[in-house]
This record gives structure tokens, C-alpha cells and sequence, in this order.
């Protein structure tokens, strides 16, 4: 679960956590575990001018026990977060951290938002080959140094094996008293932040919504893009980029702004994000397909994807230079003051609307196929599809969401082959003859692949016109 870091001595966890809420003077119920060590710590977290860290779900602290202190920085990941640690003077975190931070730090410097006293206790539990810390956390707000208000939470942190044993300790604990927590950091409930959105009053308003949402997004997983540790922050950071463009296209009805600049801007980002996060998925797709050919082959094979790795890491170089520009920092200043002054057009279109009418294009185009369409004509329909789908999303259509994602899955998977057949005839062309045998026997698994995803995108296509 810990890895280290060769930039700094720090240490990096993936946490998988549930949160209850408790009443005071909770106990656990016998969970039949061992008993933990009761510890005594004082949290002073801190933040941006305008909460920017908090608005994107990430938190730094910086956590004093036994006259100890640690810098602990705490940025989301799809089903976990990753938790970086490093010691450090109360006169700021490492170096190293604010590097990561670089995208938050452009609205000033950090500032204490809030301090929390927290008196531990708990049990370390083992259920069907998982163990996971079930804390007592007994929270005192301060204020200065008199208690602003308490709170009780229980926490359920895995340390080995799988995430779903969460869920069986969880409920002994409801069955004790406790509820279901917000799943927010405790920082959150201090600053009042429950995470909830209100209402938006008309489709306009849902749209500006929405595309705040993946600025905090952008935003979110900024810091682990730069960390480089789970390709996951790249792909999310990525997606975001993508689904604002698309909601700016579905959306543009509804908006009297011109946001052309803007959606070109981030059309240059997302190819410089595409570029790594595209070679992560071809190189994690070819190296497990490698590995299936058997010796001498698959040994050839590794060989030949060397190539891909080199230029993965001159990609990567490229988009930390990116991220590292003041015209990126630039950039999400423009995304904030657009969605800001955003002016809502004179129409009546509905959000309905817009949805129907990204899906007659798709009808359209699907409609325009040949019987054996060429390649590119079917990744002209997974964009059309694409974008379907995101105006979708923002009529909140969810079935249709489902099925457009299974269609747009479907042609990922076709176009994929495609691009890693062509990348196979570049390395084998450029590599020794073994090499190039052991290519074109990869090649063929890919054409076995793009024939799948051809007889099953019509099926795809089928869903999405029955949820439609």
C-alpha cells in the first residue's frame, strides 16, 4: 500500500476509507480485533485565498503529535486518496509538495484555514484475509485555544488486501449506532463544506454548473498529474478537458458568450495531456498482449516496446513543461473568469433539446454508413457519439449516458486497434527480424480485436437508440 518517492523522503499511501458519523461517547461493538495505540494529535490545515484546495477536494495539513511534525498532502484519486507525508518546520511543507501545487498557489499564498484536536482510539480488524484501522476520532474545532464546536467520527481504513471488506465492517458499526457519514475530509465539516450543489435555477445555469465542475476537476487531479504516480489523475485531468469542450459545443445554444478562444486553448492542453495518457494505455495494452506470446517472443516484444517508453517519457517531459508555463496558469484564470461572465442567449431551448439534437447527428451519421465502413468513418462516429453523450449528461439522460459510453467504449476499442496496428508496422520496421515476427504476431491479435469491436458497435448502437 506505501511506495516511495525518489524526490523527496516521503511517504506515499493509497488510503481506501469509509466514514461514519458517531454520537459522543461512542464505543465500538466487538469486532473482535486488536487494540490500536490511543494517540492525542493537533491538524492546522491550510488553503489557497478562495479555498481553491478545498473546492478541488484536496487537503494539506500539517499534523504535530508527540512534538513531531509531519506535512500530509491528500489529493483524490478515482476510489481512494493518495496521501503524500513528509516531515517539516511549521514554516511550510516541502519544496516538493508546492511544486504539486503550483496550479492552486497562483491565487497567493498559503493561509491557516482551520486547526483540529483529535483524540484516537480503535482497533486494528482482520475479516476473510483484510485487515483495516477502525478509529474513534473524537474532533475538537479550536479557535485559538477554546473549542468551537466537537464531533465524532468513525473511520474505517484499509491496510491490506481488498477495499470491499470495508463494507462488512462498515455496517457492524451501523448496527452499533453509527451512520453514514458524507465521506468529506474532517477539515470540510469545520469549514462548513458539505460538498452539495444547489439546484440550478434554469438549463443555462445547469450548463455554468457543470462546466465549473470540470475546472475543479482540472484542478483536482493537476497535482497528480504532475506527480506522475497514478495514471489515473492524467486520464481524469484529461477527461475534464474534454467534457468541457464537448459541453461548450452541446451547450452553445445557450450561451450568448463567445468561448471560441477558450475552447481552443484547452483543445492544445488536452493534445499535450492525450499525447501521454494515449501512449500509457498502448504501451499497458501491448505489454500484456506481449506477454501472452511466450519465449523468444514476447522477450522480442519488450524489446521493440522500449521504443514506446522512450517516447513516453519525452511526452511526459512536454506536458510538465506545459503545466509548468505561466500560459497554462493563464489558461485556468481564463476558464474561471469565462464560466464567471458567462451571458445566457435569448432561446428557449431546453437542455431536452440540446440532448435530441446531438443525438439526431448521431442517427445521422450512423445512418450514413456503408455496409463495411472504413476505419476513420467509424471514429467519426465515435466523436459524434462522444459528444452525444456529454449533452446527455447535461439533461442528466443517465440510460442514455450508459449506453452512450458502452457505444463509445466499443469504438475506443476499434480505434485503438487501429492506431496499435500502425504503431506495430513503425517499431517492426525500424527493429531486428525477430522483432518484426514478434510484431506482426501482435498484429494479428489486434486484428482479432478491431473484428470484435466491429461485430459488437451495431449492438452498441441498438442500446442507445432504445434508451433514447
Amino acid at each position: 500500500m506505501e511506495t516511495r518517492l525518489s524526490w523527496l523522503a516521503v511517504k506515499a499511501t493509497a488510503e481506501y476509507e469509509r466514514k461514519l458519523e458517531a454520537p459522543a461517547g461512542f464505543q465500538l461493538p466487538p469486532l473482535g480485533g486488536s487494540p490500536l495505540e490511543s494517540r492525542v494529535f493537533t491538524s492546522v490545515y491550510y488553503d489557497v485565498p478562495g479555498g481553491s484546495l478545498a473546492a478541488a477536494g484536496i487537503t494539506l495539513r500539517r499534523r504535530t503529535e508527540r512534538g513531531a511534525s509531519v506535512w500530509q498532502l491528500k489529493l483524490p484519486s478515482d476510489d481512494s486518496r493518495l496521501e503524500l507525508e513528509a516531515p517539516g518546520p511549521p514554516s511550510g511543507p516541502p519544496e516538493e509538495m508546492l511544486r504539486l501545487l503550483r496550479a492552486h498557489l497562483r491565487h497567493g499564498k498559503l493561509e491557516k484555514v482551520a486547526e483540529l484536536r483529535t483524540r484516537r482510539r480503535g482497533e486494528l480488524v482482520a475479516r476473510r484475509g483484510s485487515t483495516a484501522e477502525v478509529t474513534v476520532d473524537e474532533v475538537a474545532i479550536m479557535d485559538a485555544r477554546r473549542v468551537r464546536d466537537e464531533f465524532v467520527e468513525v473511520e474505517i481504513e484499509l491496510r491490506e488486501g481488498s477495499p470491499k471488506r470495508l463494507d462488512g465492517i462498515a455496517d457492524e458499526l451501523a448496527e452499533a449506532g453509527a451512520t453514514p457519514g458524507a465521506g468529506i475530509p474532517k477539515v470540510f465539516r469545520a469549514l462548513g463544506l458539505d460538498g452539495a450543489a444547489p439546484e440550478p435555477e434554469s438549463p443555462f445555469e445547469g450548463l455554468r454548473a457543470l462546466l465549473r465542475a470540470q475546472l475543479r476537476e482540472i484542478l483536482a487531479h493537476d497535482p497528480g498529474t504532475r506527480l506522475g504516480r497514478d495514471p489515473e489523475s492524467l486520464h481524469d485531468m484529461r477527461v475534464a478537458v474534454r467534457r468541457t469542450r464537448a459541453l461548450l459545443r452541446a451547450g452553445g445554444e445557450l450561451i450568448a458568450t463567445d468561448t471560441t478562444a477558450l475552447a481552443e486553448r484547452l483543445k492544445a492542453l488536452g493534445q499535450v495531456l492525450g499525447d501521454v495518457r494515449d501512449l500509457d494505455v498502448l504501451i499497458d495494452h501491448l505489454s500484456a498482449e506481449a506477454a501472452k506470446l511466450g519465449e523468444p517472443d514476447a522477450a522480442h516484444a519488450k524489446a521493440l516496446l522500449r521504443a514506446l517508453a522512450r517516447e513516453r517519457t519525452r511526452r511526459r517531459a512536454t506536458l510538465m513543461k506545459t503545466l509548468d508555463s505561466d500560459v497554462y496558469l493563464a489558461l485556468l484564470d481564463e476558464f474561471a473568469r469565462t464560466v464567471d461572465t458567462l451571458a445566457p442567449a435569448e432561446t428557449d431551448a431546453t437542455l431536452d433539446d440540446l440532448a435530441a439534437k446531438a443525438l439526431k447527428k448521431l442517427r445521422k451519421a450512423v445512418d450514413a454508413l456503408p455496409d463495411d465502413p472504413h476505419d476513420d468513418e467509424l471514429h467519426h462516429v465515435r466523436k459524434i457519439g462522444k459528444r452525444a453523450r456529454y449533452a446527455s449528461e447535461l439533461a442528466g439522460h443517465d440510460s442514455v449516458v450508459a449506453a452512450a459510453k458502452k457505444l463509445q467504449d466499443v469504438l475506443g476499442d476499434h480505434q485503438d486497434s487501429v492506431v496499435a496496428e500502425e504503431r506495430l508496422r513503425t517499431l517492426a520496421a525500424k527493429g531486428t527480424p525477430e522483432q518484426a515476427v514478434a510484431a506482426g504476431r501482435l498484429v494479428e491479435r489486434e486484428r482479432g480485436r478491431k473484428a470484435r469491436a466491429r461485430a459488437d458497435w451495431a449492438g452498441a448502437w441498438k442500446r442507445v437508440r432504445k434508451a433514447a
